[in-house]
């Protein structure tokens, strides 16, 4: 079974958090401001003028991973996340700066973008 990063955000205040592991029950849900939490489904293709799917290259062994997207206050990449089966790595980010992370010593796994605008985007790396 392959990984997948789980996100919820409350559509309240807007509190994102990651789940760690998913309830099979389907009887519960985590709560916020009093209402369920949304699970936030990641996008895979960009249609909009900014780019929001992270790109890739793969580089002695490491995953060099980039947003090519603006970086000020009001819109920017909040994070830029690695998902497989040994790890979750969150690089975070902050306005003005490079959109650019490195995942050292891994082959393969799921890139993850978080916008603060318009969510979160992914792309399997192959």
């Amino acid at each position: 079974m392959k990984k997948e990063l789980i996100i919820k955000k409350c559509s309240k205040c807007g509190s994102i958090i990651r789940v760690i592991e998913q309830c099979n029950c389907g009887n519960c849900e985590i709560m916020c401001c009093e209402e369920n939490m949304n699970t936030i489904i990641p996008n895979s293709v960009d249609a909009s003028f900014e780019k929001h799917v992270p790109t890739y290259e793969k580089k002695c062994g490491n995953i060099v991973a980039t947003v090519n997207h603006v970086m000020n206050d009001e819109h920017y990449i909040e994070w830029i996340c690695l998902v497989n089966d040994e790890k979750e790595e969150f690089y975070y980010l902050k306005p003005d700066s490079n959109p650019t992370v490195t995942f050292k010593d891994v082959k393969e796994g799921t890139l993850y973008s978080y916008c603060n605008k318009h969510g979160l985007w992914k792309i399997n790396i192959e």
